[in-house]
Order: structure tokens, then C-alpha cells, then sequence
């Protein structure tokens, strides 16, 4: 065959349809087992390859989803990016990446998603401002945030119940006998940040305490570190019995700084509290006593909500909360029974 070959000559030459041709080049379709080897064997003998972009030309449809990440340096991200990517690729769709500051907007990268015609897209750790919001709407390509919020109704966000899980922590050092507690923040502006400081101020609050003090953090274990030796300086003559540190990823570095920088005994001279339970949480080094965000259940709702609005744009958009429980390891004492 001196041409190119087409789906339509693996149609023939396999006995079937151009459409059961598709469906066996698309991962995720139903078709038989047996059925899809044998056209992907004739495929393989005619030498023919799927365009891609051709196909997405005549169904309107890239099958590529688009993700911006704002960084990978917390272990939660990469997991997530993976997960998803798994996710979606078991549905037929491919992943198309780009990587945002994670303090400014997404909006460039998101215009340019537009130009590759992607059928979806989704931010974690970044914000978009409401144009583009609006862009993405006027070309029916819904916007899903993964691990967080804004103050719109106009997007769906799936994250865990934050403001909640900054309570429980609140209500667990002090059922534990603490009463001078930190916390070491992350990006001051964002909605994860804000709910989890909030829920532990509120949660203090009900106790008759106030915060010791809040430090910026950033999700940065360097920053996380100087937060730290700030907080235990050798001038100051108060200091605090617990840290509620936003994020597993920072209160390793915290951890570390107060066993190696500080001298200080986790958790004999100072509790520390995370939040994510990544895996490394649960490793005896640590042991760390965090919130645990179900990464399984936040990636499969959000490949669920992203596949929702592909299939029905006219999906509304909703705010998803996921529920966090504390796992209890053993960066915690119980101040009441070691006396």
C-alpha cells in the first residue's frame, strides 16, 4: 500500500466497523478484549497509526486535559499529579502539564491550553482570576481546583475540609494538655492556608486560648526552618509547647531543626502537628502526627467532576469537601500523663 493507510482499511481488513476501529485505539472504551488485540494485530500489519489531531478535528474533542501546578516540592503533588494522570489515562484522555508560580495567576498558561484545544483543566496551588474563568466558560472547557478554593461560584474546587481539620488539631493539643501553640503557615493568601488557620484560631478560642504565635511558612522548608529558629531563639524567655505546621512537608523541616539545630526532643520538649499524611509521615524518623488528606478520594471526585463537565457542560459548578481525620502517631505528647 503505497498510501497511508486509514481506519477505514483496518475496518476492512479486520471484518468491523470504523467506529469499533476508534474505540479499540481508545483507552477506557467498550469493546472486547479479544476483539481489540485482533485490530490493533491488523493495524500493526497495515503499518497505521491514529491521528490524533485529526480525530479531535472531527469529535471536537483534544482528549487531553489540561494541569497547571503551582510547585512538586510537597510530596502531596506529585502523588496527586500522578493518581490523576493514571486516572484520566484508564478514561482515554492524555495530560498536557505546565507549571505556574504558585503565588501569581495561572492566566497565561491558561490561555495558552486554550490554543491547544484542551477538554478540561485543572489548577492545583494556583489561582485564576475571574476573566479567565469566564474565557474558559465561553469555550465550554470546564475549570476544576484541586486543593483549592476562591471566592467564586463560578468554578468547582475539591479540597478537604480544612477550616475543620485546623479545629480538630486545636481540640486535640489541648485535650492533651498544651496551652502555648504555634502555627507555621503556608502561602498566607491561600484558601487552604486561610481555613486551616482559621479552624485552629476558632478551635483555640473555644478553649479559652489564643494562638502562641503565627509564623509564615510559605509550604517552604526553608522557610518553614527560619520560622522555627525564630520561634525557639536563645533571647527569648517564652516559648512554645506545640506547632500546628501547615503542611507535612514543612513540619519535616521543622522537625529536623529542632533535633539537629536546637537540640530540643520531639515530641518530650515539643509537639508537632502536620497536615496531608504523605507517606513519609508515617516513617519512624517521624512519626508525625498530622491531618490526613485522602489523596485517593480527592483525585477520583475530581476526575469525576472533570469527566461530569465534559460530558454535560451545562454541569453546575459545586464546592467539594472532602473530610479529614488526625492520625496519631508520636509527635505528640500527652502532657497530662508525662508529669
Amino acid at each position: 500500500m503505497s498510501r497511508k493507510p486509514s481506519s477505514i482499511d483496518v475496518a476492512k481488513a479486520a471484518g468491523v466497523s470504523q467506529s469499533m476501529v476508534s474505540r479499540a485505539f481508545t483507552s477506557g472504551s467498550s469493546i472486547n478484549d479479544g476483539k481489540r488485540a485482533f485490530i490493533l494485530a491488523k493495524a500493526k500489519e497495515l503499518g497505521y497509526r491514529p491521528n490524533i489531531m485529526a480525530r479531535s478535528m472531527i469529535t471536537n474533542k483534544s482528549k487531553i486535559i489540561g494541569f497547571v501546578f503551582g510547585y512538586l516540592e510537597n510530596q502531596y503533588y506529585p502523588l496527586a499529579l500522578e493518581k490523576l494522570s493514571r486516572e484520566f489515562q484508564a478514561k482515554g484522555y492524555h495530560s498536557l502539564m505546565f507549571f505556574s508560580d504558585h503565588q501569581s495567576s495561572a492566566d497565561e498558561i491558561v490561555q495558552e491550553f486554550l490554543q491547544y484545544q484542551v477538554d478540561a483543566v485543572i489548577l492545583a496551588s494556583v489561582s485564576l482570576s475571574p476573566d479567565w474563568i469566564d474565557a474558559c466558560q465561553s469555550f465550554s472547557v470546564p475549570v476544576v481546583l484541586f486543593n483549592r478554593a476562591i471566592d467564586s461560584d463560578d468554578v468547582t474546587s475539591v479540597t478537604s475540609t480544612n477550616y475543620e481539620g485546623g479545629k480538630k488539631v486545636a481540640h486535640y493539643l489541648v485535650q492533651t494538655g498544651h496551652q502555648t501553640i504555634s502555627y507555621i503557615s503556608g502561602f498566607t493568601g491561600s484558601s487552604t492556608n486561610k481555613d486551616r488557620e482559621r479552624g485552629l484560631v476558632d478551635g483555640l478560642q473555644e478553649n479559652g486560648l489564643e494562638p502562641f504565635s503565627i509564623e509564615r511558612g510559605d509550604y517552604c522548608q526553608k522557610q518553614a526552618r527560619k520560622a522555627t529558629l525564630a520561634l525557639f531563639s536563645k533571647d527569648k524567655k517564652h516559648t512554645p509547647d506545640a506547632l500546628f505546621v501547615a503542611s507535612d512537608h514543612m513540619a519535616f523541616a521543622v522537625i529536623d531543626t529542632l533535633r539537629y539545630e536546637l537540640n530540643l526532643k520531639v515530641p518530650e520538649d515539643v509537639s508537632v502537628i502536620g497536615y496531608d499524611n504523605v507517606p513519609l509521615a508515617a516513617a519512624p524518623a517521624y512519626s508525625l502526627t498530622t491531618m490526613n488528606q485522602s489523596i485517593d478520594e480527592m483525585v477520583s471526585i475530581t476526575v469525576k467532576s472533570v469527566l461530569d463537565r465534559i460530558d454535560v457542560p451545562t454541569t453546575p459548578p459545586e464546592k467539594i469537601q472532602i473530610t479529614s481525620d488526625l492520625v496519631i502517631r508520636k509527635s505528640v505528647k500527652n502532657v497530662f500523663t508525662t508529669k
